[in-house]
């Protein structure tokens, strides 16, 4: 869909108006006039150690505070924190650094729950700190991913760059997907 489509053919699309009328107001304020204006990628960032992240927006369903109680579940790996009811939901916690290898996840006040927008795997995943949302224009992803300490690289989409920081892409729907994840357990 071009950025300059009438928005009176929009009217019944609302996600596709609104979209629209974002990127008019960026040309705008950009001062590009009628120009085109490069494709925004919107992502949450999160830090896992001392690495940070970003997972698309699209994959993040909400990010919550850790909850007061997880009720271990029995004969479960050790990542498997439990399972907690947030918001009347049932779903299962996951300590994201032990899943991969990297030690526990301290659960200090500022660790986080990411609750992954999966429609067959709920799932919450437990990082140290999330840090926002993070934007980045088109030319500032590359393919190739970004060496990491924490033991992801299947999980890896790329890397965006920004100046000296670096944001390895996390995809969070391969790994709730992965057999790793799915075999939760304890052997």
């Amino acid at each position: 869909m071009s950025g300059h489509a009438d928005l009176h053919t929009l009217v019944e699309q609302p996600f596709a108006l609104l979209r629209a009328m974002e990127q008019r107001s960026r040309v705008a304020h950009a001062g590009h006039g009628s120009g085109d204006v490069s494709t925004e990628w919107v992502g949450v960032a999160f830090r896992i150690g001392q690495e940070q992240f970003v997972a698309g927006r699209e994959q993040v369903r909400e990010v919550l505070m850790l909850p007061d109680s997880i009720t271990r579940v029995p004969g479960a790996q050790r990542w498997l924190l439990g399972i907690a009811n947030l918001r009347g939901h049932l779903l299962p916690l996951v300590d994201m650094k032990l899943l991969l290898g990297s030690g526990r996840t301290s659960l200090r006040r500022s660790a986080r729950v990411i609750s992954v927008n999966h429609r067959e795997v709920p799932a919450g995943i437990v990082v140290d700190e999330v840090l926002g949302f993070r934007r980045f224009m088109e030319h500032e992803y590359s393919q190739g991913a970004a060496k990491t300490i924490v033991r992801c690289d299947s999980f890896m989409g790329g890397t965006y760059r920004r100046g000296t920081e670096i944001w390895p892409v996390f995809n969070l729907f391969e790994l709730v997907e992965s057999k790793m994840f799915l075999q939760a357990a304890a052997e």
